[in-house]
C-alpha cells in the first residue's frame, strides 16, 4: 500500500509531517508513505525545506491520497497547469484533505455534494467553491475525508489506517504517538471521531 501527503510550496509542516508519522507506524509489509510535491523540494510557511519523494504524477497511483494544506493554497487552485496533474479518483483511491487542502480537493470537484471540514481561515473560500463546511474536526463520506484543525490530521492518518489495514492498527499508531499518561483519551477520542464513518 502506498500512502501519499501531497506537499505544495508553503506547505503546513503540521499538517504534513503529523499524517506522516503516525502513518509510518504501520509496519506491514509493503506499507509506504511518501510526500510528493510538484518541485524536488518545497519550502513551508515557517521555512523548513523538504524533499520530495515521489512526484504528483507517481501520487496520482497510490492507494490513498492525503492533500496537505499551506499558506498558499489559493495559489494551488489557481495554477491551472499544476491543477491538471492532480488526477486523483475517490473510485480507486482513498482521498483525504486537511484544512486548506480541502479547498484543493473542492476545486478539483471531488466534494460535489459533501460536506466538509477545513480550518476557520479556509472555510469562506470552501464555501464560495460551493461545497458546505461543517464544524467539526472529521469527516468522511465514502472514500473522501477531510480534517479541520492542524491537529485534526491524527483523525485522517488513523481513517486511512483503519481503512487500510484495520482498526487495530489505527488504535495502535495513535497510542504510540499519544502523551504518556493520556495515551487511553488519545484513542478514544480520535475512535471516536473516525469510527462513524468507517462504513464502506
Amino acid at each position: 500500500m502506498h500512502i501519499a501527503i501531497l506537499t505544495f510550496e508553503g506547505f503546513n509542516e503540521l499538517d504534513s509531517l503529523i499524517a506522516l508519522g503516525i502513518l509510518n507506524r504501520v509496519k506491514t509489509p509493503g506499507w509506504r508513505v511518501s510526500i510528493a510535491s510538484p518541485a524536488a523540494r518545497v519550502r513551508s510557511m515557517n521555512g523548513v525545506v523538504l524533499e520530495a519523494q515521489v512526484s504528483l504524477r507517481e501520487a496520482a497511483e497510490a492507494d490513498a491520497v492525503i492533500v496537505g494544506s499551506g499558506a498558499l493554497t489559493r495559489e494551488v487552485v489557481a495554477d491551472a497547469a499544476l491543477m491538471a496533474q492532480l488526477r486523483l479518483d475517490p473510485a480507486r483511491q482513498l482521498l483525504g484533505a486537511q484544512c486548506s487542502g480541502t479547498l484543493v480537493l473542492a476545486t478539483l470537484g471531488l466534494l460535489n455534494g459533501v460536506p466538509a471540514c477545513t480550518d476557520l481561515t479556509t472555510k469562506p473560500w470552501v464555501e464560495a467553491a460551493g461545497v458546505g463546511v461543517l464544524n467539526q474536526p472529521f469527516v468522511a463520506r465514502g472514500n473522501v475525508a477531510t480534517a479541520g484543525g492542524c491537529l485534526a490530521s491524527q483523525y485522517l492518518a488513523a481513517w486511512v489506517i483503519a481503512r487500510l489495514v484495520g482498526v487495530d492498527e489505527a488504535r495502535s499508531a495513535i497510542h504510540y504517538v499519544a502523551p504518556v499518561g493520556e495515551k487511553d483519551d488519545y484513542v478514544a477520542r480520535s475512535m471516536r471521531n473516525v469510527t462513524p464513518f468507517l462504513a464502506a
